[in-house]
């Protein structure tokens, strides 16, 4: 990556966080508390903040804008719950202020001179971070019922074709992961700590869908009771369900009174149809786009009840990627060419709303679909280091998340493109379901 190309990314990033902050009137940047999301403003200025520690504090020894404020915008010295304190943070215009700040300086660093390896790594690691609060703040917007981001272009036109079935996968040695502590600085193979280091693993054949788990297939689930039977779930799924809070109240004989939800976090039955909320607006339910805001442990017991399972990482990226050991390393599906409009839904334009049979361009080897975009897909590992794991410059990107979150894999329609690849691990608890998350299937 050159300097153009990360002046490019930088000002993407800086437009599109802008952009997410700006469009919503004052009264909406008030969001109501909830576990899953962050205040916009905090998310803007933990975005710049970012900058200041990795780029500024580190690299020049400079100090920060205001080093009154660094507590507020970072992670781990203010709680949760606290960044809705309006009283200890700054409004709007002083935090747009601040941003626009820091993204002025940074810019003005990059094109002050020759940017060693180490340079080019920190910003690019310092981007991707904001991109990955560019997602949480869309899902923000869905979680809360605010209207759709600037980005959304709404549904496309859907393609014709459909396919089925499941990808053979042979048995064989396959490479998983990015490059290891001896190319840490790499510039044109980046990755985060957890995709690191590389290696090779056997695995013996295996059948997985070429299709993600659609609108229609998982409706079926619902239709047959699928909530309503605890013997799809398991011990940590019958836990989920007692604490759902949009539950009905069901009992059977011999059988305590269990609170269950009814139907995907943000499904309704209404007017005689089912409706889906995207953002501010119920929509009606596309059947055959993939199945969107459900959990592990949703994904966990619709597989028990088709007679599947869910795949492992391993199982996942060897059937995106099919790296062997020896020959040309593949970062995506398709190839080594960045992810576009063609081959994914990402960058938060259509919102995982087309037929799991679309992007035919995005195909992976072995013919399946859409494992870039639309939604995150489960796994069935735990969030765990690979051998040889070392921690990168930012201590808290993945060793937080190891041994309670679960592997999911390949990006979601609200990721930003240039942030995912084959190799990328997002680590999700399993109870998350306001986040973008479908799965596909294996057979058993």
């Amino acid at each position: 990556m050159n300097k153009k190309e990360l002046l490019d990314e930088l000002e993407k990033a800086r437009v599109r966080t802008e952009s997410l902050i700006v469009s919503l009137p004052e009264d909406k940047l008030e969001v109501p508390y909830h576990p899953g999301v962050n205040p916009p403003l905090w998310e803007m200025g933990h975005s710049a903040f970012f900058y200041e520690v990795f780029v500024f504090n580190l690299l020049d020894g400079t100090p920060s804008y205001d080093p009154s404020m660094d507590d507020l915008w970072d992670s781990f010295h203010v709680d949760h719950k606290d960044r809705w304190s309006r009283d200890l943070f700054p409004g709007r215009e002083e935090t747009l202020k601040y941003f626009n700040t820091i993204y002025d300086r940074v810019v003005e660093r990059i094109k002050g001179g020759e940017l060693s390896d180490q340079e080019l790594y920190l910003y690019r690691y310092a981007i991707y971070h904001q991109n990955m609060h560019i997602e949480s703040l869309i899902w923000c917007r869905q979680t809360v019922g605010y209207p759709a981001p600037l980005d959304y272009k709404g549904d496309r036109p859907a393609p014709g074709e459909s396919i089925s079935g499941d990808a053979q996968i042979p048995a064989g040695r396959w490479v998983i992961g990015m490059p290891g502590e001896s190319e840490q600085y790499a510039t044109e193979d980046f990755a985060f700590d957890a995709e690191k280091p590389r290696f090779a693993v056997e695995l013996p054949a295996f059948a997985i869908s070429r299709t993600l788990v659609s609108n229609r297939e998982f409706q079926a689930f619902v239709d047959d009771d699928g909530y309503r039977r605890p013997e799809l779930w398991s011990f940590g799924g019958r836990k989920w369900l007692e604490t759902e809070q949009d539950v009905s109240l069901v009992h059977g004989v011999n059988e305590p009174m269990m609170r269950l939800p009814r139907h995907p976090l943000y499904w309704r039955w209404h007017d005689e149809q089912w409706q889906e909320r995207v953002f501010d607006r119920w929509l009606p339910l596309q059947p055959d786009a993939p199945v969107n805001h459900v959990s592990y442990w949703e994904a966990e017991a619709f597989c028990t009840w088709a007679g599947r399972r869910l795949p492992t990482e391993y199982e996942w990226e060897v059937a995106a990627l099919g790296n062997k050991p020896g020959e040309p390393f593949r970062r995506f599906p398709w190839g080594n060419e960045s992810p576009d409009a063609v081959r994914a839904d990402m960058n938060a334009r259509t919102m995982a709303r087309n037929p799991v049979s679309d992007y035919p361009a995005g195909d992976s080897p072995f013919g399946c679909r859409q494992m870039v975009g639309s939604v995150w897909e489960w796994t069935s590992n735990e969030f765990l280091p690979y051998d040889g794991f070392k921690v990168d410059m930012y201590p808290f990107m993945s060793t937080l998340q190891f041994a309670t979150h679960k592997v999911t894999k390949g990006g979601s329609c609200a990721t930003s493109s240039n942030l995912i690849r084959g190799t990328y691990r997002q680590a999700y608890l399993p109870f998350r379901s306001d986040v973008y998350t479908g799965f596909r299937t294996c057979a058993a």
